[in-house]
């Protein structure tokens, strides 16, 4: 065998491993979909709480407040769903297994950082400090990214050093967390689902 043959060989041997630990149908339009849900979510936040509370928060048993909630849950929903649902095509589509180890690995990875940071969010409102929830979901939902990497498209950890650091200078500017959340959830999702659409989806 030629030298070149070897390397096909090894380079065949490589993606079989690849797809046997990660789980790789994530789909791209997926995460541009899920920008749109939060950017369409914090226009309707934006003007409930501009309209009805004065610009602020300050009410947590306020209709308002929990108005707002609700619409944060369904941006939830929404996008998750949208995930499942396309993912589950691209993985049809592609001959893979929607449900293994790989794509549960993925999920325990991606699951456990983003309900803990859920349930530290609602302290935090509970306390009413306000200000802190939009820098927490941004750092939350980073480090949830970055541990379902590794078994899944390495790229999202780029995504999720992003909104790491959306957080960070969030929880420092609280009074702009508000922003940084429609960057990171609505803009970063947006931009970053166009680029893995067109480099993955594509192909």
């Amino acid at each position: 065998m030629s030298n070149e043959d070897y390397l096909k060989d090894i380079s065949e041997i490589k993606n079989l491993m690849n797809k046997s630990s990660r789980f790789i149908s994530l789909s791209g339009l997926s995460g541009i979909l899920a920008g749109i849900y939060a950017l369409v979510g914090a226009a309707i936040a934006f003007w409930l709480v501009d309209t009805y509370s004065d610009g602020k928060l300050y009410i947590f048993h306020g209709w308002v407040f929990w108005t707002c909630m609700f619409v944060l849950l369904m941006v939830a929903f929404l996008s998750a769903l949208t995930g499942m649902i396309l993912t589950t095509r691209k993985a049809k589509k592609n001959g893979e297994k929607i449900w293994d180890s790989s794509s549960r690995r993925l999920l325990f990875n991606f699951l456990v950082p983003l309900l803990v940071g859920g349930i530290y969010c609602f302290i935090i409102l509970n306390q009413g400090r306000y200000g802190q929830t939009g820098g927490l979901m941004l750092i939350f939902y980073g480090l949830a990214l970055v541990s379902a990497s590794k078994y899944s498209l390495g790229d999202i950890r780029y995504l999720g050093y992003i909104q790491i650091l959306l957080g960070l200078i969030a929880s420092y500017y609280p009074g702009y967390g508000f922003w940084l959340w429609v960057i990171g959830f609505g803009i970063m999702h947006i931009v970053y689902g166009t680029w893995m659409h067109f480099k993955y989806d594509k192909n």
